[in-house]
């Protein structure tokens, strides 16, 4: 459909998902005319949209030429989540990377913030250098209002008593963080899950993983909810990767989605950056137990 906001006309149109069909959650939006900016959008509508819709992608638009304009764009979108890096990382290959972030491997299903003292509301992405379709390299996501919405009872019950614990070493932090699969969103109180995916059994090519285990459940339970955990999180009513084109701006909602990443071939040039806007008020992680 087509409307019009700050007197630019608009394309909406719907996410595709794996099968074909349109996704139940997300937005792809399109500028009606050419020289058409993102900074001209109105900031409070692109955030109803994305608390509408979880995930929106502007394509087409007229985009930023650097970092630091990124940064002036994103500071009137929200308070950034500020790194010792700064506002911006910058999503690429290393030559020798020391996690599988800066690789070109998988990276599992996850919410940001996870290991912090806060979690940020939304991410804000842009697309400096993208992939075609046969180099891979999608941003995952999936919905996890979705996925409870579809699971089977006896998975539902299984979730409500699992709770996952993780542990993360990086330069940046070591940590350990305990949250139920099954939780409330924070400022708007329905269900949504918090997992981290674990990597590929016996995958020794992946860099860095994440220790996990999980109370609440049984040993013999385990292999049950991890198996229906990533059919339902995989589940093409709930799923949506992304393929990237130069200049793609996405907005995704972080405390409602989980995301990852597809593996690509090697040395594409592919090049995102992303941005942490906190929430009004900021999300104090309640599941953070050890932070080094």
């Amino acid at each position: 459909m087509n409307t019009t906001t700050m007197h630019n006309p608009l394309i909406f149109e719907p996410l595709i998902g794996e099968t074909g069909k349109p996704c139940s959650f997300g937005v792809l939006i399109k500028p009606g005319r050419p020289n058409v900016h993102i900074s001209e959008l109105s900031v409070e509508w692109l955030r109803s949209l994305v608390l509408s819709h979880q995930l929106v992608v502007l394509r087409g638009f007229d985009n930023f030429d650097s970092s630091e304009s990124l940064t002036l764009y994103c500071a009137t979108f929200g308070e950034i989540m500020m790194w010792p890096f700064g506002a911006v990382l910058e999503l690429i290959e290393h030559a020798n990377p020391i996690d599988h972030i800066f690789s070109n491997s998988y990276v599992p299903l996850h919410w940001d913030g996870m290991y912090l003292e806060t979690v940020p509301e939304f991410q804000l992405f842009q697309c400096v250098h993208g992939t075609s379709e046969t180099q891979g390299g999608r941003t995952t996501f999936s919905s996890t209002v979705e996925a409870l919405r579809i699971v089977t009872p006896e998975a539902r019950e299984l979730w409500q008593r699992a709770v996952g614990r993780y542990q993360r070493t990086v330069e940046l932090y070591s940590s350990t963080t305990q949250a139920p699969i099954i939780n409330s969103h924070p400022h708007r109180g329905f269900p949504i899950m918090r997992f981290c995916e674990p990597p590929i059994e016996n995958d020794d090519s992946f860099i860095n993983p994440s220790e996990y285990s999980f109370e609440g459940i049984s040993v013999s339970e385990k292999e049950t909810l991890l198996n229906s955990l990533k059919q339902t999180l995989h589940d093409p009513r709930a799923y949506y990767a992304h393929q990237w084109q130069k200049g793609d701006f996405a907005l995704a909602d972080n405390l409602s989605l989980l995301h990852g990443r597809e593996k690509y071939t090697h040395q594409t040039g592919r090049h995102l950056r992303r941005v942490h806007i906190h929430g009004r008020p900021p999300v104090t992680n309640g599941h953070l137990e050890v932070r080094k």
